[in-house]
């Protein structure tokens, strides 16, 4: 006697007996958990027990575990118990590969360490295979840490941009336009059409990867030239990013040369009505940040680290921020730094505004931690992509353990993320969908290869060192 119509009785049973949500359940690719889950949207606030549903790299839902799972079904689940879920930090002013210069030159000016130790090796030093081992060492560093996102600006942009399509982090890839010799470059004319044909001809399959201009500064370009190359951001709907007001140093330049300061100098050429990536920004007067607030097209990104090293000054970031000015943060180079941590420039932000100013309420843990999510996100022009764990956002995240005694106990989750959280807490780390790092081991990139790639570039730099190739420090 055939079995077939009691199996088919059964199978009927069991589908009328299913909940209709179950059988109604939308197909993602993968869902993400947290014992504790923070969009970074704006007034979201923290969410207990959530979780997060990804398709096709994009985000579909963000909501409770029960409604998540009643919801959605994914082949793919990441486990969230004893995790912290947000989105991953956006890192947003850095030279990647200037990670091989680590601890090369420092406690010196910044003038000094630029024109007898930075400037010089990078002549001698940097070609296609020094940004190829330094960007992958700058990849597996920021991945193993969370960052998720970087504005990178530097030499030889498309062997950076192979790198970052291997390592699968997020980029907008600067191409760098100065105005004297450079790696490269014999000076402006020939930098300059290096980085039109980069941004005209840059194919990206990824779409995680774009290119942009990158003229140095305005007391490295002359005003001729920053005009061409608005001129040609513009033309080409491309981003657009340079150092802006960083130290004393530059300001007496702009001062001497122009009689005037670094941002208003940018203003008069109309660089503050087009998306700029404003790298540092430590020296605007009060004027200028309404000029800014009033554009609303400026994005400072704040380099604590790097600007208390090279003795910058202090960034105004409160200030800028009252006034509604979206306010990233970044490593800058680990030439002077001397990591890529974002989790050291979220605590440092947090703090020495405090110790500044006098008032211990100013940069709460909030704010230090939208500085490097969604403020940072919308300061680069990518706010519509990133920076928050939000429906129709590219699925880049991260979690973190809570699972050290160093954790204990736990009050508040956004304070612990700032004031004691670091990046050997990272345990996974996700863009466009894709898991980069899980169990705290990077899969993308071999540490082993990184770390030898990076050892055959740092010998030649030892040999010259050795031989007196830069003066004695001072």
């Amino acid at each position: 006697m055939s079995r077939l119509p009691f199996i088919r009785s059964l199978l009927v049973f069991l589908l009328l007996a299913m909940p209709v949500s179950a059988l109604a359940r939308e197909a993602a690719d993968t869902i993400v958990y947290g014992d504790y889950v923070l969009s970074m949207e704006k007034g979201a606030g923290v969410l207990r027990d959530g979780a997060v549903a990804i398709k096709d790299g994009a985000i579909l839902a963000v909501g409770p575990r029960a409604e998540i799972n009643a919801q959605y079904k994914a082949a793919r689940k990441i486990a969230g118990h004893n995790k912290v879920l947000m989105p991953g930090l956006v890192n947003g002013h850095t030279h990647a590969a200037m990670v091989l210069f680590r601890g090369m030159a420092d406690d010196m000016t910044l003038i000094n360490w630029l024109q007898n130790y930075i400037f010089p090796m990078e002549g001698k030093f940097v070609d296609e295979d020094f940004v190829r081992a330094g960007a992958a060492l700058a990849c597996w560093e920021m991945v193993r840490g969370g960052t998720t996102t970087i504005v990178d600006m530097y030499f030889y942009p498309r062997i950076a941009a192979q790198v970052y399509e291997t390592c699968g982090i997020r980029a907008i890839l600067g191409a760098p336009m100065i105005d004297y010799p450079s790696p490269g470059f014999k000076g402006w004319d020939d930098s300059f059409a290096a980085g039109k044909d980069f941004v005209a001809n840059f194919e990206d399959p990824s779409g995680k990867l774009i290119p942009a201009f990158a003229p140095h500064g305005a007391y490295t370009v002359s005003p001729e030239h920053l005009k061409e190359v608005l001129a040609a951001a513009k033309a080409a709907n491309a981003p657009l990013m340079m150092h802006v007001a960083e130290s004393p140093s530059e300001m007496a330049v702009m001062k001497e040369r122009y009689h005037n300061t670094s941002v208003r100098h940018i203003a008069g050429l109309g660089m503050l009505d087009y998306p700029l990536i404003a790298a540092h920004m430590v020296w605007p007067d009060e004027d200028e940040i309404d000029m800014m607030a009033l554009g609303g097209k400026t994005g400072p990104i704040h380099n604590p680290t790097s600007n208390m090293k090279t003795a910058a000054g202090f960034s105004p970031v409160s200030q800028m921020i009252a006034k509604g000015i979206n306010v990233g943060l970044g490593t800058d180079g680990a030439a002077s730094n001397n990591d890529l941590d974002m989790w050291e420039e979220i605590r440092l932000a947090a703090l020495i505004h405090k110790g500044k100013s006098g008032d211990a309420t100013v940069m709460p843990a909030d704010t230090a931690l939208a500085m490097a999510t969604r403020m940072g996100a919308a300061a680069i022009g990518l706010g519509d992509v990133t920076g928050s764990l939000s429906a129709g956002k590219r699925a880049d995240m991260i979690q973190l353990t809570l699972t050290s005694p160093r954790m204990e106990p736990l009050y508040d989750i956004e304070s612990h993320l700032v004031y004691v959280a670091g990046s050997r807490d990272v345990v996974m780390t996700m863009v466009d969908g894709q898991v980069l790092m899980q169990n705290a081991k990077v899969r993308t990139l071999s540490a082993k290869m990184v770390i030898h790639n990076a050892e055959v570039q740092a010998n030649k730099i030892r040999t010259a060192l050795a031989a007196g190739e830069t003066p004695a420090k001072n």
